[in-house]
């Protein structure tokens, strides 16, 4: 049995797909197959299902992903305390929204990057749901994400900062400088949002409904800066984390909305699955983050 193996049949098991599994392995389907064949037959069991299209683990193979993630996890450590005396070298896979990304991380990359030019990171943009559920597979080693306070034993939570979202428009529109808007008065503007698997827009869009009121933007687009470049000057309004308009605001280009009783928390949050070997990789980032935030 050898590790490639054991590395295949884990892959396979969380893209469940020979196809995808060796696109991100960098092999050939046709060699996944062979090894994956190999290990069933020194294991002597079944490992997969295959019925048309749909890949799934047999019984066996559900015992043996446990035992596969034993050894593979026993192996990251020790070649962690093995290389605990080199240089940073290996790979970090960041999983985040993309608010964050776009306003956040450029600046803690570059500072990444400058003291550890040798990791080769990999930034994955989704939702927070999808970002999660990556992260349970083990395809994401940690994920920096915008939500409501996440409170899930299966998740150790790195950084935690509560971030409000603001009702947004630009300088010059007529709502600015006003007092206690009425909530009515802003739901009749026209507005640009953010898709609705954003968090806060879903926090946003429950928070209507349950009021019996709705938003309906004429523009929904997944990318903030676009919102924000299209604000500026505009009559349109939208609603954003507030770190996302903070450079506008001191620019005196955008600015955050008095809504009349209205208040809405979001938090930032980094976390990793409680079970993932902390690489020397992953703490440096954490670090790198803790000193930024702090």
């Amino acid at each position: 049995m050898e590790l490639r193996e054991i590395n295949a049949f884990l892959q396979v098991a969380q893209f469940k797909s020979f196809s995808k599994a060796a696109r991100h392995l960098g092999y050939s389907q046709a060699a996944i197959t062979i090894q994956i064949k190999q290990l069933e037959q020194e294991l002597d069991v079944h490992l997969f299902d295959r019925i048309g299209k749909q890949i799934s683990l047999t019984r066996d193979g559900e015992l043996f992903f446990e035992h596969a993630n034993t050894i593979m996890q026993e192996l990251a450590q020790a070649r962690e305390t093995l290389s605990r005396d080199r240089k940073l070298h290996g790979t970090l896979r960041i999983g985040t929204i993309e608010s964050i990304c776009t306003v956040l991380l450029p600046q803690v990359m570059k500072q990444y990057h400058i003291l550890y030019p040798e990791v080769n990171v990999r930034i994955t943009i989704d939702s927070p749901e999808i970002l999660l559920s990556s992260l349970t597979n083990g395809t994401l080693d940690l994920v920096y994400i915008l939500d409501q306070q996440i409170h899930d034993e299966r998740f150790i939570k790195v950084l935690e900062t509560p971030e409000e979202a603001v009702f947004t428009a630009s300088s010059s529109n007529p709502f600015t400088g006003r007092q206690q808007i009425p909530l009515d008065e802003i739901l009749s503007q026209p507005f640009i949002l953010t898709e609705r698997n954003a968090s806060y827009r879903l926090m946003l869009d429950r928070y209507l409904a349950a009021r019996e009121q709705a938003i309906r933007p004429y523009l929904s687009i997944g990318n903030t800066e676009f919102i924000i470049r299209q604000l500026i000057g505009s009559s349109s309004l939208s609603f954003l984390p507030s770190f996302t308009i903070a450079p506008e605001e001191k620019k005196g280009l955008l600015c955050a909305l008095d809504v009349e009783q209205f208040h809405m928390q979001v938090w930032r949050q980094v976390l990793h699955h409680k079970d993932k070997w902390v690489t020397r990789e992953m703490e440096a980032f954490f670090q790198l983050l803790r000193s930024q935030h702090h």
